[in-house]
């Protein structure tokens, strides 16, 4: 059998619901003009209670689409449904990308590769000083944080030590991801930011007018970074308060350009590149539609 790539226009999807807000056709049609693909990558809406078909129809190349990205509330089902996982989707249990090959669906999940290219290219050396503080902190214990938890592990990281205001929920990741993983309490969070040299937030604390606790970035090693992988507004109010304090910080925004890149190799068989035009684009469109 010919590989769909043969059979399929090379038309691409993101679904979730809602999905109207999503940045994701932005990213890719700008990559499918510069490179001169003619191809289309559009928002596809799809109701919790249809996805089960709509990957039926994607299996049986009835959608029209060579695959495409998922997000909410998506990505388990993405993964259950699917056909062939990658080590990394089966260990998160949820996929993010997904493609269509000899009439099976495969998936994976490209948020940790997005969220550890975003600090490479943003903080260059991050992971020499975050290791040399010997652990991370990852604020949050829900599926967001799933993949930075993987993905710190996997870049060689000692101690992931993750912190929840539901204490059985950090103790899951640990169980998840093995004995380099900690768990403690909202309580405990300034005594364990002590020589760590990476910081991580990956809940909505500060988002929304909700308010975000005071934090001692200065517990962290010298020339740790802070992140957020949340990117409305680019400078949420962790990142404020770590700039205050003389932190290096990184914005999530560079997280959701970088996950990108895959798919969209994997879909139209050119490798993407995020440049400073892109990140603009995104901003714009941030500014321009909310």
């Amino acid at each position: 059998m010919r590989d769909s790539r043969e059979t399929l226009t090379t038309n691409a999807f993101v679904t979730g619901y809602p999905i109207k807000h999503s940045r994701s056709p932005v990213i890719h049609g700008y990559w499918l003009k510069t490179m001169g693909i003619a191809g289309s990558y559009r928002a596809h809406a799809v109701e919790p209670e249809n996805f089960a078909e709509f990957m039926r129809l994607l299996r049986n190349g009835e959608s029209g689409y060579i695959g495409g990205n998922v997000t909410i509330p998506h990505k388990e089902s993405a993964y259950r449904f699917s056909d062939c996982k990658t080590e990394i989707a089966e260990e998160l249990g949820a996929a993010n990308t997904l493609w269509l090959e000899d009439g099976k669906i495969h998936a994976t999940n490209t948020d940790g590769e997005g969220f550890l290219a975003n600090l490479d290219d943003q903080a260059a050396g991050w992971d020499n000083t975050a290791r040399a503080g010997k652990a991370a902190v990852v604020l949050g214990a829900g599926g967001a944080a799933r993949a930075v938890i993987q993905a710190l592990r996997n870049r060689g990281f000692s101690e992931i030590r993750v912190v929840n205001r539901t204490l059985v929920r950090a103790e899951e990741m640990r169980h998840r991801f093995g004995e380099r993983v900690t768990a403690h309490p909202m309580e405990a969070l300034q005594e364990v930011m002590r020589d760590a040299g990476l910081f991580v937030n990956t809940t909505s604390l500060g988002m929304d007018g909700e308010p975000a606790p005071a934090i001692d970035f200065g517990r962290l090693v010298h020339g740790a970074v802070v992140t957020d992988i949340v990117y409305v507004p680019l400078i949420t109010p962790i990142l404020a308060q770590a700039q205050t304090q003389g932190r290096r910080v990184v914005d999530g925004l560079g997280m959701l350009l970088h996950q990108a890149v895959p798919g969209f190799e994997k879909w139209f068989g050119k490798r993407p590149v995020v440049d400073a035009t892109l990140r603009k684009l995104v901003i714009d469109d941030m500014e321009t539609h909310g």
